[in-house]
């Protein structure tokens, strides 16, 4: 059997973008379990809470959500600096995209920090808290790309025409969060099914849906019709197959409840960031034939002389 490494720079930062993907995603649903607690003027100031790093007496479950949501961001942008800092320094032995890419996720996390601050000072407008959303869900593709381009480099394992049903996915996707996330920052959600006003924006998002649902499905049959996609990828395909079938009966459970239960709303926006990880990081996932790979091989003999 033969074992290739990467090189150690190219794996290292690898390893450390997918972690920097869990912290985008958890800021994602620490963000939408703020939100549905209504906890997003829970610290009046920014980006101090009540005047200091870690508030005290003023603690409670709402103050908690808001001050974690701003430390995991913080986390994000410290990890980001870092990044960008070591793909620099190693820039000769990682491919030349890799500092140029690391340089605009910095400034698309400072610009998501400005509308964080924004989203605040100016008492959570809805088009700014959807803005602020939008980023974090690029920020989420952008970093599980480079993930699945800095671990499994080379050729991607999905033809072109298949790759372009693909990113139309993760773009649906994405948009019909953002709508959903202005049915819910709007009340329309709440107007609509308590009053009956204001029913435009939650009639539209519930129409898009479907088509939204049918597009991401064709993409995973028409992917598992490719013979090495299917025998190497299927955990990737089941999974979204998985994450798109939960997401409607979240949406519909969500309704038919009143938009009453929080958990389940805040599990809707979490399958949607997940739906967008995993579509990016399988239309970026490539073959292993990259040259960027430094060999070495590892045969069953050696292992069994070494062991002697």
């Amino acid at each position: 059997m033969q074992v290739i490494y990467p090189q150690k720079p190219r794996f290292r930062l690898g390893q450390l973008a997918a972690h920097v993907v869990v912290a985008l995603i958890a800021l994602v649903v620490i963000g939408g379990a703020t939100r549905v607690m209504e906890a997003g003027l829970a610290c009046p100031d920014w980006p101090l809470c009540y005047g200091s790093f870690l508030p005290g007496r003023q603690m409670n479950l709402q103050v908690f959500l808001e001050w974690f949501h701003r430390l995991d961001a913080f986390f994000v942008g410290i990890v980001l600096i870092t990044q960008f800092s070591l793909s620099l320094y190693w820039a000769k032995s990682l491919p030349k995209w890799l500092p140029w890419t690391y340089g605009a996720l910095t400034l698309l996390v400072s610009f998501q920090g400005f509308l964080g601050a924004l989203t605040v000072l100016q008492l959570l407008p809805s088009l700014v808290v959807v803005a602020h959303l939008a980023v974090a869900f690029i920020l989420v593709a952008i970093m599980s790309g480079v993930t699945q381009k800095l671990l499994s480099p080379g050729k991607s394992i999905l033809p072109l025409w298949i790759r372009s049903i693909g990113f139309t996915s993760l773009f649906s996707v994405i948009g019909q969060s953002l709508l959903g996330s202005r049915v819910a920052t709007s009340w329309a959600a709440h107007r609509c099914l308590n009053f009956g006003d204001s029913c435009n924006l939650l009639t539209l998002h519930r129409a898009t849906a479907i088509p939204v649902s049918i597009l991401v499905i064709s993409f995973v049959i028409i992917s598992l019709k490719q013979r090495d996609v299917f025998i190497n990828q299927w955990p990737y395909l089941f999974t979204i197959t998985f994450l798109i079938i939960l997401q409607i009966f979240l949406g519909v459970f969500s309704i038919q409840l009143g938009m009453s239960e929080p958990l389940l709303v805040i599990g809707h926006q979490l399958v949607a960031c997940l739906l967008v990880a995993v579509l990016s990081a399988l239309n970026f996932k490539g073959k292993v034939v990259d040259g960027t790979y430094q060999p070495l091989f590892v045969t069953k003999p050696t292992l069994e002389t070494c062991h002697g």
